[in-house]
């Protein structure tokens, strides 16, 4: 820690300063953690993913929670709460174990060999570090240009990882890897327009200055070819090996991962079944939409309609220039009247993602002291035209009122809290279940008009069915025999793709893209609905035990507080809600 003088000295005297050092010995080892939060200004490292690296980081969470149990021991709580830390502390104590003793279990099962997916992984979040890193000044691209000659040692560690799991059987899925290998191609050609560079690298050390321009080529001469090298590895070496992976996680697996991503245990046959409700629920909800904008059409019919007829935006920076001027708007209409905002909340930066990203649009958050902003991100995909129906509600996910708003938020109170509670200790339920939240509270303040709207139950719509192919096929259940497709037969990827084709306006690459995402990352697809479930009832919790008490129920101030609690668990966010 000695390059970071802000790293907290001395042991820990309570949950919340060893969270905090938790952290900081993350940046230690984790190049991407530190450049995610500005921990370690002009860090010029790149991430190491082999399996001794993997190793470190269980040995370190190890220790943490035996310095937990420690001083647990030492006050009296046990771990319970029953004593000793006051119940911010408390808070901070149940995360911590939650959330490190989970990723331990994940670790000794093997989770850290099965990489692969076509979105956040390995090979994904090399490149993205050079997103979040500054590039302002001449010095600033020095430190780009110092990481970027690091960038091939980087996937040689990560061949390291895949090649241990080859030796123990332990592959990722050929579908994952495919995916993969066509990505890189993007990367290697650079994006659409940019015919004139040779990969992505190129394209991005273009923006540098002409007094590195030597040693900036020469480093992303190198970047592309260890991406080519990479590409060519896992082509011939291990897509070869992976053949015969299942896609399907079963049972086990994806119960580990949906408390990883949740922070709470499920039943997956309720959560099926529930799933299912809310998939008929929404079909319903859109087919008298559909009936409103286009009379006699189905919901996929009217959606067809609007991509042709509706209201669009042509070009792609008139896009971003769009999707900010909607953030902007958003951040003054709500700041005062269903929000407080504080000043350093309202810069949010809409972005174009680079080529060669996964379908979804996402959201990356500030550095904790806001020196980098909040930005949301819009894949193309080749795309120059934009309808409107489809990005409003999903703006209101990435943006304002949805994941830039509480993540931004809790780098605000991070001082309250601990930087672990307000950054490493998330977990989707809590921040993907907020920013569905975010997109119901709009249709309930009356933000969207028809088409706007039919946007956000398409959205809506993708949500629940991601409940149901989700656990449908990774545990291989049957389709309910109410089905429009395939009643009573087991859920295959294909089924999946169609039934999703079948009732979204989504096109045919982006529902290609999200299906091999499910099957990458089990359980996390789930975490969206779910957590919006938590966040409604605990609202609805709360708003009834205002009104047992003949007082009023101020949503302003309820939000407020729910957006300053910091992470927790599916499991404990419910109840904390519902007490404020």
């Amino acid at each position: 820690m000695s390059n970071d003088s802000s790293a907290p000295r001395g042991p820990a005297r309570t949950p919340r300063q060893l969270a905090d050092q938790f952290v900081h010995g993350l940046a230690e080892l984790e190049p991407a953690v530190a450049t995610m939060l500005g921990l370690r200004p002009g860090d010029d490292r790149m991430p190491d993913f082999s399996p001794a690296a993997a190793t470190a980081r269980a040995e370190l969470g190890r220790r943490v929670l035996a310095e937990l149990d420690a001083l647990e021991a030492a006050s009296g709580a046990q771990g319970s709460g029953a004593g000793g830390f006051d119940e911010v502390e408390d808070r901070c104590a149940r995360l911590l174990r939650q959330k490190i003793g989970v990723e331990l279990e994940a670790y000794e099962s093997g989770e850290s060999l099965l990489v692969l997916r076509n979105i956040a992984s390995p090979i994904h979040n090399a490149r993205s570090l050079f997103l979040m890193m500054p590039a302002g000044t001449d010095a600033d691209w020095s430190v780009i240009a110092r990481r970027l000659a690091a960038f091939p040692q980087s996937y040689d560690s990560l061949i390291e990882t895949l090649e241990e799991g080859r030796r123990l059987g332990l592959t990722s899925a050929p579908r994952q890897v495919e995916t993969i290998i066509t990505q890189l191609d993007a990367w290697l050609t650079g994006g659409p327009g940019q015919s004139g560079h040779p990969s992505w690298f190129h394209e991005f050390v273009a923006g540098g200055p002409d007094s590195l321009r030597t040693d900036l080529d020469r480093t992303a001469d190198d970047a592309a070819a260890a991406v080519a090298s990479m590409q060519r590895y896992l082509r011939d070496t291990y897509l070869p090996a992976a053949q015969g992976t299942p896609d399907a996680a079963g049972r086990e697996r994806y119960l580990l991962n949906t408390r990883r991503f949740m922070g709470a245990s499920i039943d997956p046959e309720e959560v099926y079944a529930w799933g299912w409700q809310e998939f008929t629920r929404i079909d319903a909800e859109m087919r008298e939409l559909a009936e409103q904008i286009r009379p006699g059409a189905t919901p996929v019919e009217a959606m067809a309609w609007l991509d042709e007829h509706g209201r669009r935006v042509e070009g792609v920076e008139e896009v971003r220039d769009w999707l900010q001027n909607m953030m902007d708007n958003a951040i003054a209409e709500l700041d005062g009247t269903h929000f407080d905002i504080a000043e350093p909340i309202k810069e949010v930066e809409a972005m174009i993602a680079p080529s060669g990203s996964a379908a979804a649009p996402y959201y990356t958050r500030p550095s904790v002291d806001f020196s980098r902003p909040g930005r949301t991100w819009l894949p193309t995909l080749g795309r120059t035209v934009f309808p409107i129906y489809d990005l409003v509600s999903t703006w209101y996910h990435e943006g304002v009122p949805g994941h830039h708003l509480q993540f931004a938020q809790w780098a605000h109170v991070s001082g309250e809290l601990s930087i672990y509670q307000t950054t490493l200790g998330s977990s989707s339920g809590m921040t993907e279940g907020w920013a569905l939240y975010a997109e119901r509270l709009m249709d309930e303040l009356e933000y969207l008009d028809p088409e706007e709207r039919m946007g956000y139950l398409d959205a809506q719509m993708m949500r629940a069915i991601r409940v149901v192919i989700d656990i449908g096929m990774h545990l291989e259940l049957r389709i309910p025999e109410d089905s429009p497709l395939a009643a009573e037969q087991t859920w295959t990827p294909e089924l999946a793709g169609d039934f999703f084709a079948m009732h979204s306006g989504r096109p045919k690459d982006f529902i290609d893209s999200e299906i091999v995402r499910y099957l990458g990352w089990p359980g996390q697809a789930i975490s969206y609905k779910l957590g919006e479930r938590a966040w409604l009832n605990g609202r609805e919790a709360a708003r009834a035990a205002y009104e047992s008490r003949g007082e009023d129920f101020d949503l302003k101030a309820w939000h407020m507080k729910a957006l300053s609690l910091g992470a927790l668990g599916l499991d404990d966010l419910e109840e904390a809600l519902a007490d404020l």
